[in-house]
């Protein structure tokens, strides 16, 4: 008796497209000597082939952490469908204030990480004229100040001397925009002013101005050269107000830059914000600017 079977067919995957691995724990800066890491998401094609030959955008992204220790893991689910699409993609850590680590710790560290990785470029695939920017609450302030502050000397460790932290464009995910109205808010609740302090020393004189410096909506100048910028902010956030993504709307604009702002109708801070519908506005400002 005759068996009668049938196999079905498929085809491979010679380009390795749509897979992606994690890389965890790359030193990037042992500043202060205190190692601090950065986590890549790569193309299987460069990851497992090795073929470093095709450049790729770069993505870095900075999740929120009250300008403490960033919680890496958080977004890597969500920052891998970027990988598969071809991006490397980067999730960096930074210093931390409670630690000791005052401002402009954090700042100085990514844009040292974006410089690593500048410096690295071959090594990883990535084509240096072709970095995204994305953070969220501290690390949307911090990609805020990052794109404003290109090639600033303030901002600049010795590491990677000569490479660039400019990016082609800035995602920030309600972010402190106004660092000044939080201490004007708050000047009176002792919690508060323990951050403050841990983050620009004891001296309450200096607050001001530091304050100041670490604000965004305080770095735009008529003329500058600014990426593009994409803003959202949910509406229902209780932790950073809504306002705070309108006053930086309003500055970007008065200075010229290309800025797109979306208001997440009934969000809060992370949570809710994250719907399908934001995911794909962002990912379609990131690969508008960086995948051509």
């Amino acid at each position: 008796m005759q068996n009668d079977f049938k196999i079905n067919h498929l085809k491979n995957n010679p380009t390795m497209e749509g897979l992606a691995l994690l890389r965890s724990g790359i030193v990037y800066s042992e500043e202060d000597g205190e190692q601090q890491t950065l986590d890549l998401l790569l193309p299987w094609s460069v990851g497992i082939a090795g073929d470093t030959q095709k450049k790729h955008p770069l993505l870095v992204f900075v999740q929120g952490s009250g300008w403490t220790t960033p919680d890496r893991g958080l977004e890597i689910p969500q920052l891998s469908s970027y990988a598969r699409a071809g991006y490397v993609v980067a999730t960096v850590g930074h210093r931390d204030y409670t630690k000791g680590h005052q401002f402009p710790a954090y700042l100085n560290d990514v844009k040292c990480a974006i410089r690593f990785l500048r410096k690295n470029a071959d090594f990883y695939g990535i084509d240096t004229e072709r970095v995204a920017l994305w953070g969220t609450s501290s690390g949307g302030n911090t990609a805020l100040l990052i794109g404003l502050t290109a090639g600033d000397p303030r901002y600049e460790t010795a590491n990677y001397a000569g490479y660039s932290d400019a990016v082609s464009a800035v995602v920030s995910c309600f972010a402190p925009t106004d660092v000044r109205w939080f201490a004007e808010q708050n000047r009176d609740n002792p919690e508060f002013c323990s951050i403050l302090s841990g983050m620009f020393g004891p001296d309450p004189e200096t607050w001001t101005e530091q304050c100041h410096e670490m604000s965004p909506v305080c770095h735009t100048h008529p003329q500058a050269l600014l990426p593009p910028f994409l803003l959202l902010h949910g509406d229902a956030d209780m932790l950073v107000d809504f306002g705070q993504m309108k006053d930086m709307y309003r500055v970007l604009l008065d200075c010229g830059a290309s800025v797109e702002a979306w208001q997440v109708d009934g969000a809060e801070h992370e949570g809710n914000f994250w719907s399908d519908e934001v995911h794909e506005v962002i990912r379609a400002f990131i690969d508008r600017h960086v995948m051509r």
